[in-house]
This record gives C-alpha cells, structure tokens and sequence, in this order.
C-alpha cells in the first residue's frame, strides 16, 4: 500500500460534507471547521488537514480513566503501513507536567 501525497487529498476532501462545520464567528459570517480526525485546531485549511499531512497530533480524554489524557501522534517513518501509523501514550501526570510534556 502507498501513500497519496496530502494536495490531492485536500481536493478530495474540501469539498466533503462528511468532515465540515459551518458556525457563525465573530460577525454574521460562518467560518468553516472540520471534525476529522488528527485536526488540533479543527480548522478546515490544507495546514491543519489531518488525513494529508505526515506529522500530526491528536489529544483526547482517556476514555477508562480520569484525569488522563491520550496523545496520539503519527510516525513518519511508517506511512505505508496504516495499523502502526498511530503512536498513542497515555499520560496520567499533573496538568503543567502534561501540557510541558505535549508541547515538547
């Protein structure tokens, strides 16, 4: 199996209903975001698009514990081989030494 480069992807895919929320900003305007998967800021542009770019971050509540946090990072070096493209840690430290430890 071999990788798509991330442009056609992002043809394919910003045209898509399946991933795009519009809700009002600011003004009357809507500003368009997306709820697909690897998207931190859940912005619908080509920068933060998580199916095409290789270097993504996802943090998500744990869903056993509380208090813990799943950081889920995506390996460069494995993009052909999508079952070990996801890197997940669970982090079950205080707030500041978790936020140092994502930052990183």
């Amino acid at each position: 199996m071999t990788t798509v480069p991330g442009s056609p992807v992002w043809e394919l895919v910003k045209k898509s209903k399946y991933f795009l929320i519009k809700q009002f900003g600011n003004s009357n305007t809507k500003v368009p975001f997306s709820k697909e998967p690897n998207n931190l800021y859940n912005v619908h542009s080509y920068k933060f698009l998580g199916l095409a770019n290789s270097k993504t971050v996802a943090v998500q509540p744990s869903a056993g514990e509380d208090k813990a946090v799943v950081l889920s990072t995506t390996k460069t070096k494995k993009q052909n081989t999508p079952t070990k493209l996801q890197h997940k840690t669970l982090m079950r430290k205080e707030f500041r030494k978790m936020a140092k430890s994502v930052k990183n």
